[in-house]
């Protein structure tokens, strides 16, 4: 019911943003405009999000029959889960990582990419999918995925505002309500950094819960803690080009897939991989010290 009524307001908060800037672009007509493509929008996104954002990294969905260890192991983890069996997908690239989305647990998807499942061993792997469970169980996808399609939305309609905004008066020369070149710069540049602070609302937290409850589900902290260290590693190495350019999405990742940026910065809504590794140790029987230990101390802050 949170993630519900978060979500709600996320979407009232872009409509606004939305509208604002359509008035910024064309005046009271723009704001109109904006309206109504704002409203359409909301529709649209809270239906059909999750599969937008898996269109976006060009994922591909994997059988029982075509992909049976990858299915298998997303079976049994829902199933101890108390979840509906989730779409299975895969995405190629190097980086790895995962996500999952969707707008209830009757309608979600998991995703990884092809580097995660090179990277990490089939326990660390079980850890991650169990992570993914646990934002599907709570409801996170939900926000989480509206979050990144209405950002982005906001993103383009930046764009927009830097192309029509050249000119600020009518075929008579005289002013009308548009912005401006000025207005338009100002506008590709503010749009998407309030989307961003509006989409940055979704608490970090999250990722501790999600590590929590995964931890419960595969029934190993170990597994995940080991995983998100190889995880950090990898991203440090290898560029997600989808994620680049899409960055309003890096917060459906287990960790963030973009690179140092000024950009980048916007959209770090995921806490240090070091106290995530901390917490899942200190659920470990003895966890104070050994290998998971010497892990989070060698673990940089993400």
């Amino acid at each position: 019911m949170i993630s519900i009524i978060k979500t709600g307001v996320l979407l009232a908060a872009l409509t606004a943003l939305f509208v604002g800037a359509g008035f910024l672009i064309a005046g009271e007509i723009g704001m109109i405009v904006a309206l109504v493509l704002a409203l359409g929008l909301n529709v649209f996104t809270w239906w059909n999000s999750g599969d937008l954002i898996l269109q976006t990294y060009r994922a591909r969905e994997v059988t029982r029959t075509g992909d049976p260890g990858l299915y298998g192991l997303v079976a049994g983890l829902a199933r101890d889960a108390g979840l509906p069996m989730p779409k299975v997908y895969v995405i190629d690239g190097d980086q790895p990582n995962a996500f999952a989305t969707g707008r209830d647990p009757d309608h979600a998807a998991v995703a990884v990419t092809t580097g995660l499942r090179a990277t990490l061993t089939p326990e660390q792997l079980a850890g991650v999918i169990s992570h993914e469970l646990a934002h599907i169980r709570n409801y996170d996808t939900l926000i989480m995925t509206v979050a990144a399609t209405l950002a982005g939305a906001v993103a383009a309609l930046a764009d927009v505002g830097l192309i029509f905004g050249g000119d600020s008066r009518d075929q008579q020369g005289q002013p009308t309500n548009g912005p401006g070149l000025i207005g338009g710069l100002l506008l590709m540049i503010l749009a998407p950094l309030a989307a961003a602070l509006v989409q940055m609302a979704i608490s970090r937290t999250r990722e501790y819960e999600a590590d929590r409850i995964g931890a419960g589900i595969c029934g190993h902290p170990a597994w995940l803690a080991d995983a998100l260290v190889r995880i950090h590693q990898g991203v440090r190495h290898f560029v997600n080009p989808a994620a680049e350019v899409n960055p309003a999405t890096a917060h459906l990742f287990i960790m963030n897939p973009l690179h140092d940026s000024p950009i980048a910065g916007l959209f770090a809504t995921h806490p240090s991989t070091a106290e995530r590794v901390r917490r899942l140790r200190l659920m470990i029987p003895g966890g104070v010290g050994g290998a998971i230990g010497r892990l989070a101390r060698a673990t940089p802050p993400a």
